[in-house]
């Protein structure tokens, strides 16, 4: 028992000094890997957030007119309520349709390196036009998108206001725009990671300490790095083993759909792990509900080490640190449709 002790102190710098000395040891390293979330969203290259683009940005978000069926918003599948995703495996959309991937998390997704699993989209407003043209999503066809909301009349203003000196300001590309600079308010910062980082050395519990340990000591950190504590990259799913078909189905080849590269068959965008205690189901797939089951697979298909019930239980305690504040977030009222709005498709 002594010498199981001792080993795992000295795993975690405990016997370099001082607890004072372990602690200043812990945090420097951390800070050389991880940075945390800002108080104020970013600016957006060429696409300034003013307060009125902001606004339309979030009317945008939440109105279901933007679908083909007037049902699915922005928010049904990256739902604020819930981490900024929806508790499903994978999305239903446009006539109950399921889309092929989980919906990752819209919270802190300004601080990846590009959006969707396979990064096919290269920001945000990039990827806030997939959804509302593809057709198992919120299928509405391009030229509708523009139609429809030049057919609602409160969009006029909102627009104008938006996009002002613009002729035409009420357009599918001005929409993208505008829900990007809204998304990019929704940051969670003052997570207690955060804190810890930023020099309070109470923010994290012991056994969150020895996971934030483990997770840098046995790898993890080698992807899940930088302010997203992911988002960064792009890795196989298997480095060095497969997981089952359950969690890595064969026809789903990620980032070689994109780019034709027979090395990124299997590649998906490293996920971030911020709030990641709030955004079960994991994986691509959304396969594993269970965070622990989670980790477990990720030490024996990433790094090749299968961690110990302990290791993957601090693994997690430090997992939980990562939830930060949530963006409250008042329902915005939708301007109302008129006898010559387009109706939803049957």
């Amino acid at each position: 028992m002594l010498r199981r002790m001792l080993l795992a102190a000295t795993a975690l710098g405990l016997l370099s000094g001082s607890p004072a000395f372990a602690q200043a040891d812990l945090l420097a390293r951390a800070k050389q890997l991880f940075k945390p979330i800002p108080e104020k969203p970013p600016a957006l290259k060429g696409n300034a957030a003013a307060p009125a683009k902001v606004e339309l940005g979030k009317m945008l978000y939440f109105d279901p007119r933007l679908s083909a069926s007037h049902a699915i918003s922005c928010n049904s599948c990256h739902d604020l309520g819930r981490g900024g995703a929806d508790e499903q495996s994978t999305s239903i959309g446009h006539h109950w349709q399921h889309g092929g991937r989980n919906a990752p998390t819209v919270l802190n997704a300004v601080f990846n390196t590009a959006q969707f699993w396979d990064g096919r989209a290269k920001d945000l407003e990039e990827q806030a036009g997939g959804p509302m043209v593809n057709p198992i999503e919120m299928a509405s066809p391009k030229t509708h998108v523009a139609e429809q909301l030049k057919a609602i009349p409160g969009y006029d203003t909102a627009f104008a206001k938006a996009f002002p000196g613009e002729k035409d300001p009420a357009t599918l590309a001005n929409a993208q725009k505008a829900i990007a600079v809204f998304e990019a308010t929704l940051i969670t910062p003052n997570a207690p990671f955060d804190k810890f980082l930023k020099g309070n050395a109470n923010a994290l519990t012991p056994v969150q300490k020895e996971g934030l340990a483990l997770f840098m000591d046995k790898g993890c950190s080698s992807c899940h790095n930088g302010i997203n504590v992911g988002g960064g990259m792009y890795a196989p799913f298997g480095v060095v083993e497969k997981p089952g078909a359950q969690l890595l189905p064969p026809g789903d080849k990620g980032r070689f759909a994109v780019t034709k590269t027979p090395g990124d068959e299997f590649v998906f965008k490293v996920p971030t792990l911020r709030n990641i205690a709030l955004t079960r189901p994991y994986f691509h797939t959304g396969k594993s509900w269970d965070l622990r089951q989670a980790v477990g697979v990720m030490g024996t298909s990433q790094l090749g080490t299968k961690l110990s019930d302990a290791e993957i239980g601090k693994i997690t305690a430090f997992l939980q640190s990562l939830t930060g504040d949530q963006p409250k977030i008042t329902y915005p009222i939708l301007p109302p449709s008129v006898a010559s709005t387009p109706r939803p498709a049957p």
